[in-house]
């Protein structure tokens, strides 16, 4: 009977983890052989680890490598710390039009990458909405070259990530806050703690394994960004904000394709997010 009930098991889950191994695990392992190859099309031939010694000497992949590291570095603090200060106003009691705000924080992440990028790209453009906005404001003499400056560039793409990306975050930290007991903030009012206080001596240790969780998968979604870098400064100018994903792109389709080599700088990406992730769950552990 046991086992009868262990077959049934298996039958209900059979289909689903077939078509995962076939459309996840098979490809995976797949482009893991490609990495060792070299050639275009189906000309295809083994060349040993020739593909990773040609990635340590690639400028262009360490450039890119230094751009998305550098939108990791500024932009998911940034994003994670708008997120959780945004869940914490918005789970206030007394707060009025709550569903409306939630909605209209939360609803940049449904839209439309290539939509959103666009609309970006012609807002900070040099006779864009920012520019003229901010010149009126007599805030800027001349307009700020928001795409074709590379330091102007990056914080374009970093302002366009974050806008979409809070919400997303914040939604984690709202459904958490939810399930914190209200009691513990009325004794810490009660002992003379302020709302700073509350925030960085209970809110944030209480949130701590949502902190975790949306700092793997800002990592992650920040090492694989590619749709906003393409719509909106397509890697310019002068590869000033070339993302990993979009050099893999490149060599797949723009540049003599390299399907092999590709391959190759895709695992690398793979790599780094399994080195970032174990380190952000060792440093959580041992703050426990």
């Amino acid at each position: 009977m046991k086992n009868r009930a262990k077959l049934t098991g298996w039958l209900f889950i059979a289909l689903a983890v077939i078509l995962i191994c076939i459309f996840y695990f098979y490809p995976m392992i797949q482009a893991l052989l490609l990495s060792f190859k070299t050639g275009a099309g189906a000309n295809l031939h083994f060349n040993g680890v020739d593909n990773y010694k040609r990635l340590f000497s690639d400028k262009t992949f360490f450039t890119a490598v230094k751009n998305t590291f550098l939108f990791l570095i500024i932009q998911v603090p940034i994003m994670i710390l708008l997120a959780m200060i945004i869940s914490v106003l918005l789970n206030d009691s007394n707060l009025r039009f709550k569903g409306f705000f939630r909605t209209a924080i939360f609803l940049p992440c449904i839209t439309s990458l290539v939509a959103y990028s666009v609309v970006f790209k012609y807002l900070f453009g040099n006779d864009g909405l920012v520019n003229l906005a901010l010149m009126k404001l007599h805030i800027l003499a001349q307009p700020i070259q928001w795409i074709s400056d590379p330091f102007w560039a990056k914080v374009t793409i970093i302002i366009a990530i974050t806008w979409r990306w809070t919400g997303y975050n914040m939604i984690f930290y709202l459904s958490a806050l939810q399930n914190i007991d209200s009691s513990i903030y009325e004794a810490a009012r009660l002992d003379g703690a302020s709302s700073v206080r509350q925030f960085f001596s209970i809110t944030v240790p209480l949130l701590k394994p949502i902190i975790l969780f949306t700092s793997i998968t800002s990592t992650i979604g920040t090492l694989q960004l590619f749709d906003e870098i393409v719509n909106i400064t397509k890697g310019g100018p002068g590869n000033a904000t070339l993302s990993i994903s979009q050099y893999i792109y490149n060599l797949s389709f723009k540049y003599s394709p390299d399907f092999g080599y590709a391959a190759t700088v895709s695992y690398s990406i793979v790599v780094m997010i399994i080195v970032l992730s174990v380190l952000q769950i060792k440093l959580a552990g041992e703050n426990k």
